[in-house]
């Protein structure tokens, strides 16, 4: 008996549905125990990928895993498959990170708007949650 509403085009925009749909991915890995210097280098250039390719991130760190979700950070953006190789290639060419899983998906904005996306200004308070 759930069958979907039937919405005209200004609400499916607002909304994000359909062709307004944000498309992102997800990124789970490892990171091994490392020196703080070595964490300072991983993290400030995945701060410099995000800036440059104006993405948003998520993050979730526990002592086991890192794990996130990139989207593009422009309006009714995208992320692109590029953006997921170069999130791939970067996490390759560091040796803190193992087990690289990456999954293509799609979400909406209200599905967002619990989780604080990070961007090149709010780096400073990823110090924290480093292992």
């Amino acid at each position: 008996m759930s069958q979907e509403p039937n919405r005209n085009r200004r609400q499916r925009k607002k909304l994000h549905l359909d062709e307004w749909a944000i498309l992102g991915f997800e990124f789970s890995c490892q990171l091994d125990k490392a020196s703080e210097t070595e964490y300072g280098l991983f993290f400030d250039a995945l701060k410099e990928l995000v800036s440059t390719q104006h993405l948003y991130m998520t993050i979730e760190n526990d002592s086991e895993s890192f794990a996130g979700f990139v989207t593009s950070a422009d309006r009714y953006g995208n992320a692109t498959e590029e953006d997921r190789t170069a999130v791939e290639t970067l996490m390759k060419s560091h040796s803190i990170v193992k087990d690289i899983k990456m999954e293509i998906m799609k979400t909406t904005l209200i599905s967002c708007i619990s989780i604080t996306l990070l961007t090149a200004s709010t780096w400073q308070n990823i110090d924290a949650s480093i292992p």
